[in-house]
């Protein structure tokens, strides 16, 4: 399995957890800071940097090629 696709995966879980468990709000509110603290981690943002940067260089190939 790729990377994006176990990312991918995993947000797909998350996010089908968070939505079973919003009835119980604090369990939520525990969930929602966890994922804001991994989110704004600086080894996160550099991750998250360097793959927009991939993926636009990326984008910008595939449009030369196709002509866009």
């Amino acid at each position: 399995m790729t990377f994006l696709r176990v990312m991918l995966i995993a947000a797909l879980v998350g996010a089908a957890y968070v939505v079973g468990a919003k009835a119980g709000r604090k369990r939520y509110g525990e969930i929602s800071r966890a994922a804001k603290k991994v989110w704004n981690d600086p080894g996160v943002k550099k991750v998250r940097d360097r793959t927009y940067a991939k993926v636009e260089k990326a984008a910008n190939r595939a449009a030369k090629k196709i002509g866009v």
